[in-house]
């Protein structure tokens, strides 16, 4: 039996019961899942292992990377510079990067950016492999490239790119990355332990993944999806290394614990305040929430509901039953999500990587659960 550590109110036990499960059935390796309620955490239990070998136990201070569980910070980042003034929804890209007007982008809109219409999901020409750990070569790369597809017309996941392009755009609006401001103004004040760009101080306390034992299902090959992940290209080797946490990539490469990311997204799902730290109002996650496109994706093997950079629930429902929770998923199997309907968030992080795109069952069950138990 796996030994379970960490906090569960007495009303929320089929959570624990959920997490336990997931350890017997040989689905985990390490593993964590918070839930807040009216911003409180009222779970946050964790277990397992933080290296292949068994040998380091996967603790409250194990930072696990997220994969694109991350774009959820990015595009609260970018609702941020929106509720500020900096920054409008409707706003040509290209009014704060001139550059992106090339190849008849100049309309592009940061919403169609951010909701993965701008036909940019990668190469398909190849590329060397290094380059994706220099951000800005590779956004003016993007910059200069033509749409895959007509913009507005149909949503193609940036699995990778996108990270790219709103950590531009960010700095192009604020002058700061995007991870330096979310530790200056965010996770430092809040005590979040949550990074896009991993300082080597921290890099002792990851966990070490374990891929997957099959590759995902993307259905028929297409050039977006062999841009997005299909080629040898499509994203940088050495993802574990120091040099992939290090590098800024508000797409993929996210390094934190359930707990703060369920405390991040549980003041999305409130009044927007985290111990004093604003966050994003009310009003503002509406707005980020409204969706932008739905059908089936060009690159993602779903019809999925997009909002400004969010996964909407509907209509697949992967972050419990509520229509208007917004969230993201991460490759391998995190999640993270919030529901202002009914004032509840979580998180899911793991190092067990399974083949699910967005939808890990392991998680269902813990979210099943813990609705199930309010």
């Amino acid at each position: 039996m796996t030994e379970i550590h960490g906090v569960c109110e007495p009303r929320f036990a089929a959570v624990r019961d959920a997490f336990a499960a997931n350890f017997a059935e040989d689905k985990e390796l390490g593993a964590r899942f918070a839930f807040s309620v009216e911003g409180e955490i009222v779970v946050d239990l964790w277990a397992g292992w933080a290296d292949k070998k068994r040998t380091v136990s996967f603790d409250a201070r194990t930072l696990t990377p997220v994969y694109s569980t991350t774009k959820a910070v990015a595009a609260t980042m970018i609702a941020r510079l929106v509720e500020q003034g900096r920054l409008r929804w409707d706003q040509p890209v290209a009014e704060v990067w001139p550059e992106f007007a090339a190849e008849g982008k100049g309309a592009v809109t940061v919403e169609q950016l951010i909701s993965h219409q701008a036909g940019l999901p990668g190469f398909v020409e190849p590329i060397d492999p290094t380059l994706w750990y220099d951000p800005p070569v590779i956004a003016a790369m993007l910059a200069a490239k033509a749409p895959m597809w007509p913009v507005g017309s149909a949503s193609g996941y940036h699995a990778l790119t996108i990270g790219y392009l709103v950590g531009e755009l960010f700095r192009r609006v604020d002058g700061r990355t995007l991870g330096t401001a979310l530790r200056e103004d965010i996770a430092v004040p809040a005590g979040l332990d949550l990074w896009i760009g991993l300082p080597d101080s921290e890099h002792d306390r990851c966990a070490e993944l374990k891929p997957p034992s099959a590759l995902p299902q993307f259905g028929e090959t297409t050039d977006p999806k062999i841009a997005a992940f299909l080629s040898p290209w499509a994203a940088p080797s050495g993802r574990g290394s120091a040099d992939w946490r290090r590098v800024e990539i508000p797409s993929a490469n996210g390094h934190t614990t359930a707990e703060a990311l369920a405390r991040f997204m549980g003041a999305l799902a409130t009044d927007g305040q985290l111990d004093g730290v604003h966050i994003l109002s009310p009003d503002s996650v509406r707005a980020a929430s409204r969706e932008r496109i739905r059908g089936q994706d060009l690159v993602l093997p779903f019809e999925l509901s997009w909002a400004a950079g969010f996964m909407r629930n509907v209509p697949n429902h992967f972050f419990g039953p509520t229509d208007t929770t917004i969230g993201h998923s991460g490759w391998g199997g995190s999640c993270a999500f919030a529901d202002p309907d009914r004032g509840v968030a979580g998180a899911y992080v793991m190092n067990r990587q399974d083949v699910h795109l967005i939808g890990d069952p392991r998680s269902i069950r813990l979210i099943e659960a813990a609705y199930g138990s309010l």
